[in-house]
């Protein structure tokens, strides 16, 4: 159990030394000591994916670990290009371990089937909370295609942000807000002056994608799953039905749901301050977060 004594943070960097390939890069909130809450972003993704949601978790006394995957942002590429979810979930429960408890996970898409596979090893330490940000087993073929071709449809970059920006536009179905500057979290400028995506090709091949797609492990992983779990739905969703997501959480002892209006697959992104509320009212109830260090008088 980690030792309850606690001191506030700046927000900082701090590097897990878990996956073969090298150190995995997160940014961090929060108190230190504090009951620890970890984001894992989706596929294509990085650890600014969540927006404001990290820092306000932090602020309201959470330990807030925000990881770039492997294979993902500033983080280690495979040497092997293995990132299959058996793989990931090794990985991932590494990391558990070296946070400790209180523990609270929140995945989204790649981040959520990483840490489902990961709650049904043998070997994964306990966690006090799961939230599962619009991804369960079951999934929407069609959704699920539609981001497998956009992350695969430009290999050679992109010639500006300008260009990236429209290229997420069509995908999202809405200008992108925010200065467009911001791009530069999630892609790099080659050699030959192109913009491309930060993180590893590889993680797109056949091998890796199909081994993403297994409902029945996802699953028979979380059968034995007693931690509080919260499932987080965008209301627009293509990737998970409202009937999927009732289903599983109805198959879970300790579950509930929420549909977030106004949000599709990218709820962190669609709907910031309602994700984040949401987030927040769930680990109050469930993993309360520090108390604040006591006034000297």
């Amino acid at each position: 159990m980690k030792k309850q004594t606690f001191h506030m943070s700046v927000t900082e960097r701090r590097d897990f030394f878990a996956f073969d390939g090298g150190a995995l890069v997160a940014e961090v909130y929060g108190p230190v000591g504090a009951p620890s809450v970890l984001l894992l972003h989706g596929g294509g993704q990085t650890r600014h994916a969540w927006g404001k949601a990290a820092q306000v978790l932090g602020d309201a006394g959470w330990y807030t670990v925000a990881l770039d995957l492997p294979g993902h942002g500033d983080s280690a590429w495979a040497t092997d290009g293995d990132y299959r979810i058996e793989t990931l979930a090794d990985t991932m429960c590494c990391i558990w371990r070296e946070l400790g408890t209180p523990l609270a996970v929140v995945g989204a898409s790649l981040g959520g089937l990483i840490s489902m596979a990961a709650v049904g090893r043998v070997d994964a330490p306990p966690i006090n909370a799961l939230v599962l940000v619009d991804i369960a087993p079951r999934m929407e073929e069609a959704g699920v295609e539609r981001i497998v071709s956009f992350m695969r449809a430009r290999p050679d970059g992109f010639a500006s942000l300008e260009e990236a920006a429209q290229h997420i536009a069509d995908y999202r179905g809405r200008p992108m807000e925010g200065p467009i500057e911001g791009l530069k979290k999630n892609l790099r400028m080659n050699v030959q002056g192109r913009w491309n995506w930060h993180w590893d090709p590889q993680l797109m091949s056949e091998a890796n994608h199909n081994h993403r797609r297994d409902a029945e492990g996802y699953e028979r992983a979380l059968r034995g799953l007693q931690a509080p779990t919260l499932l987080l739905r965008g209301q627009r969703s293509d990737v998970i039905s409202e009937e999927d997501a009732r289903a599983l959480v109805q198959t879970l002892p300790r579950a509930r749901f929420v549909d977030l209006k106004g949000a599709g697959h990218m709820i962190a992104g669609d709907a910031n301050d309602a994700f984040a509320a949401s987030v927040a009212a769930f680990l109050h109830e469930v993993m309360p977060p520090a108390p604040p260090p006591a006034s000297r008088s």
